[in-house]
């Protein structure tokens, strides 16, 4: 935990942080977000877990459900919007084990699921990351 953090952060807290992060994202970034949702979950539930091969949910700090920007269609059937979940659970073991700001480490996931809306490479994703300072 940083110093001078007593509690872990709650929910809204997560949500703040992540909201400030898409906020300094540049323009061309920020006009293909405004249909996602940004969930702020406990953990993975054990379906989510189940799917992509993982046993631990404190092992997923955040997951973007969807369909890539790049592989989206005028003529797709109304399906679920597209979503980026943060596990606040996850996030807080994690910044326990990493010693990484909250600030930094919420930025860092967000990021990333942003990235694979976007069908962004790994690099590409640090780029953004470096964008979003």
């Amino acid at each position: 935990m940083s110093e001078g953090q007593t509690l872990p952060p709650d929910a809204d807290r997560i949500e703040a942080i992540a909201r400030a992060t898409i906020a300094r994202l540049p323009a061309a970034f920020a006009e293909h977000l405004g249909d996602v949702v940004l969930r702020i979950e406990e953990m993975a539930d054990d379906e989510v877990l189940a799917e992509l091969g993982i046993e631990h949910p404190l092992d997923l700090t955040g997951l973007y459900t969807g369909r890539p920007v790049g592989e989206k269609s005028v003529s797709d059937i109304a399906a679920m919007p597209d979503m980026i979940h943060l596990y606040r659970r996850a996030i807080i073991d994690e910044w326990i084990d990493t010693d990484v700001a909250l600030e930094a480490l919420v930025a860092h996931v967000v990021i990333h699921e942003i990235g694979h809306h976007f069908g962004l490479s790994d690099a590409d994703m640090h780029a953004l990351e470096e964008l979003a300072g």
